[in-house]
């Protein structure tokens, strides 16, 4: 059947959030394509997964040049649910992409230089079938080439009409304020910044978000529900088709140790409490920071994206809320 999305997707303003000082709005959750989207998936449930979330107002799509697996066939798939389904609604979507990760072999398929970032954008177009991206991020900070190379690559992508927007991911406080002083010298701003962060990985916190707000640069934060730990899906053990149980790049079984499991329960108690799932729980802790613009959720089911988008229903805390979940992860 010919795809038509649902006429309600935005029917809730409150769901998009203004990135940094640009003009863009952004959902308050984006789709991740990092896994069940690769050519070893199936691609009828990656479809569904990107056709479901738009139907609720997820208009964001992230990617990156590696992901897959193999490398590239994300970015395959994404290409190929935008031609057969979304070509219609591409005005509707932001699409972005990044590159810094190992890609191909050779000196010129990882890091940070101009001539990687550039060929891979090229690349990734090509698997999407796009003529550009909406935003294109350099992945990770690279020590071994020159900052300014590595920015002047994101100014050309956008002044060549490839990417509309820059942005940077995993850079550090000080790299992030450098990056963001080159762009704008160059006269193309950094729209955003995509750093790990949820109830169990604060570091943003020292520093980053300072940072952020002070250059007006959002940010999407990635693993906010930590590789799904902030679920009640391990809560009586690893379930045989969850990622944990079969691919060692998402979570290591070891990882579930009975300590965390004591402060998740916790916080489960607490989200009840909230009327809320603990998933639900943690998507709102991390909104609730100013200088947060969206979270990256990742699903392999169309019911994980519609518990996480309930989070619409109650994003405030209470002080005693909060001092109760910092009394939790401090236990």
């Amino acid at each position: 059947m010919p795809y038509s999305p649902a006429p309600t997707r935005y029917d809730n303003p409150n769901f998009y959030r203004t990135c940094g000082r640009s003009g863009l709005k952004l959902p308050l959750l984006s789709l991740g394509l990092w896994h069940n989207f690769g050519a070893n998936d199936n691609f009828a449930n990656s479809r569904s997964l990107m056709l479901h979330a738009f139907d609720l107002g997820i208009t964001h799509f992230d990617l990156a040049n590696n992901y897959g697996p193999p490398p590239g066939s994300a970015e395959t798939t994404c290409g190929r649910v935008l031609r057969e389904d979304l070509a219609a609604h591409r005005d509707e979507l932001i699409i972005s992409t990044k590159a810094g990760y190992d890609m191909w072999s050779g000196p010129y398929g990882n890091w940070g230089s101009r001539k990687y970032l550039l060929a891979s954008l090229d690349q990734s177009l090509s698997r999407l079938g796009l003529p550009y991206v909406d935003i294109f991020y350099s992945h990770r900070f690279d020590p071994a080439t020159p900052l300014e190379e590595t920015m002047g690559a994101l100014d050309h992508a956008v002044r060549s009409g490839k990417a509309l927007y820059a942005g940077i991911s995993n850079y550090n406080p000080t790299q992030t304020t450098q990056a963001a002083q080159i762009l704008r010298q160059l006269g193309t701003p950094c729209l955003i910044h995509q750093p790990r962060y949820s109830l169990l990985e604060r570091t943003p916190e020292q520093g980053l978000f300072n940072v952020l707000l002070t250059e007006g640069i959002g940010s999407i934060v990635f693993s906010p529900l930590a590789k799904g730990t902030l679920t009640n899906r391990y809560f009586a053990g690893v379930p045989a088709d969850a990622r944990a149980a079969r691919d060692p790049r998402f979570l290591k079984p070891g990882e579930i140790t009975p300590a965390l499991l004591t402060q998740t329960r916790a916080l489960d108690a607490l989200a009840q409490q909230r009327g809320q799932t603990l998933a639900q729980m943690a998507l709102a802790w991390v909104l609730r920071q100013p200088a947060v613009t969206t979270a990256l959720i990742g699903a392999s089911k169309t019911s994980q994206i519609d518990d996480n988008v309930g989070v619409i229903k109650n994003l405030a805390f209470a002080d005693d809320e909060l001092t109760a979940i910092d009394r939790i992860l401090a236990s």
